[in-house]
């Protein structure tokens, strides 16, 4: 009867007990109760049928891959025997990833649940439960309050990871892009702290432009972060020939419309920034469009569209990398505040980056001057070794101490960074990610020098910076991510003896940047980089060509 059928349903049922000895594991035993060609772990097969083996089909048995260490049952055939004969050995294997589980102590999860059957009774339950867009699929049992929660309560405390989709109220935050062609594409999600810029095409026609939706701002703002509104930060306008106006106010919301065989207020582009807790938690969306016209003989628009991150109570600064460094992007580095020692939970937020977040050194400039070229300073590039120079032009009036000053500032620039990023993305709170920039002096022996007249007095003035920065590959060797571990600035200074009245001297002054690579090599007998030969099925680009 359904009423009897119902309530088995509605009673738990547990499942066998899950089998994790690996000697009772068969995954080639298919026949019932006969025996299985080839396999030698089938427990149907006698000494008699082992005899008649080849091969062993499944030449060794292990649990789940995942764990650091297991039981690893092997089977192989002793062929030199009369009859042949199969070796049965129970083996401990170890698995050498990095990140492996040490141990198994959820038994739920060593096999599947049985899903709960809906009746009259749980129809309401379950589809509370399981009838939204998302929901979770963790056991009743992680949750500590057992109460049913509101969507909207449990959208204010999401917390993204670095990677994951950014959600919204009905699906995703769409980032438009082109897929096969350069034509837009509407399904690619933003993905949380990964800083992206697109350009698609999007065909658009003066009859329809009110009907096409990813033309219109509301598109783009018309869905909630979770429990964050999306809110429009800027709107500028594009003229026919090119020309931007930046809007007085932003909270108009300008939707297309026809005006004189003109489709006016069309979007050229988009741009999010996100700002984001350290827990992961966004807390506010914001989009700037650019808004623009279209003739009737046009047929498409170039649309383009970017979005960046910033985390709270922190400048947003430009990355070099995520997180390594990229080959070509400025070095990060700053300084910290003045006031040290401060309790730990404020250090982690008082290292500030410098006013343009880079480490530079002296820039070259075409006449050579050095007086001229100050404050002419260029970043430092990672991966590229830099010599840049002057000549400085020293006369009898100049004193020793402003001429030294001078040629500090010259060198090393008004504010000299304390801090070098590790990483291409390190946060100015995270301490641990900022290496010290290591400051050394050494001397030159000049000729005047050698020859020594106690009636003439000397200066000791800096002529060359030379800063040293030793990286090394971090994390896998399929993908290794650059990190600086070191930094070194070295001043050499030379002695300058007091010129007699009248006389000059031109003495050269140099900068240079040497990038030192001090990865372990990889082991003998070791590639470091695995290449795989294979050969790819001749459809397996169908049907494209």
């Amino acid at each position: 009867p359904p009423e009897t059928r119902a309530a088995a349903w509605a009673r738990p049922r547990s499942g066998p007990a899950p089998v994790t000895d690996v000697a009772k594991l068969c995954v080639c035993d298919l026949l019932v109760a006969q025996c299985d060609v080839n396999c030698c772990c089938d427990p149907d097969c006698s000494a008699a049928d082992f005899s008649l083996f080849t091969t062993c089909s499944v030449p060794i048995v292990t649990g789940d891959s995942r764990l650091c260490t297991q039981k690893a049952a092997t089977y192989s055939l002793d062929v030199e025997a009369n009859p042949p004969e199969r070796i049965f050995k129970l083996i401990d294997q170890v698995n050498p990833s990095v990140f492996c589980i040490h141990a198994t102590n959820y038994e739920q999860a060593l096999s599947f649940r049985s899903p709960e059957m809906p009746t009259s009774e749980n129809f309401d339950l379950l589809l509370k439960r399981f009838g939204g867009a998302a929901f979770s699929a963790e056991p009743n049992s992680w949750n500590m309050n057992t109460d049913a929660q509101n969507p909207s309560d449990a959208n204010e405390t999401y917390r993204y990871e670095y990677g994951v989709p950014i959600q919204t109220a009905d699906a995703f935050l769409r980032l438009p892009s082109p897929v096969v062609s350069s034509w837009c594409s509407d399904a690619n999600p933003a993905a949380f702290l990964v800083n992206q810029a697109t350009k698609c095409t999007r065909s658009v026609s003066v009859e329809k432009c009110g009907n096409i939706q990813a033309v219109s701002m509301l598109f783009y703002i018309n869905s909630s972060i979770l429990a964050v509104n999306i809110t429009v930060q800027s709107i500028v306008l594009q003229s026919l020939n090119g020309m931007r106006t930046l809007l007085n106010g932003s909270d108009v919301l300008r939707l297309p419309v026809i005006l004189d065989e003109l489709c006016i207020n069309i979007v050229l582009g988009v741009s999010y920034h996100i700002t984001y807790t350290d827990a992961g938690e966004i807390i506010e969306a914001a989009a700037s469009f650019v808004l623009g016209a279209i003739t009737k003989e046009a047929l498409s628009i170039q649309q383009s569209f970017d979005i960046s991150f910033t985390q709270v109570n922190t400048k947003p600064v430009p990355l070099s990398g995520n997180p390594g460094y990229v080959v070509g992007l400025p070095l990060r580095a700053g300084f910290q505040p003045q006031g040290y020692p401060f309790p730990a939970e404020i250090l982690f937020a008082a290292l500030n980056t410098n006013k343009y977040s880079q480490l530079t050194i002296l820039q070259s400039t075409s006449n050579q001057d050095c007086l001229a070229a100050q404050g002419a300073r260029t970043p430092i590039l990672f991966g590229y070794n830099m010599v840049s120079g002057c000549q400085l032009r020293i006369t009898a009036a100049m004193k020793c101490q402003p001429l030294t000053q001078t040629l500090l500032d010259l060198l090393k620039g008004q504010s000299f960074p304390e801090y070098v990023a590790s990483f291409g993305n390190s946060q100015a709170q995270d301490v641990l990610d900022w290496v010290p920039i290591i400051h050394l002096r050494t001397s030159e022996q000049s000729d005047n020098e050698r020859i020594y007249n106690p009636f003439q007095s000397a200066c000791q003035i800096p002529i060359s910076l030379e800063i040293e920065v030793k990286w090394t590959k971090y994390g896998s060797l399929v993908n290794p991510q650059a990190r600086i571990v070191n930094v070194t600035a070295t001043i050499t200074t030379t002695t300058l003896k007091q010129l007699r009245p009248g006389r000059e001297r031109t003495i050269p002054v140099t900068s240079s940047v040497v990038f030192t690579d001090i990865s372990s090599p990889a082991e003998p007998g070791y590639k470091a980089w695995p290449t795989i030969n294979v050969k790819l099925p001749f459809d397996f680009f169908f049907p494209f060509v």
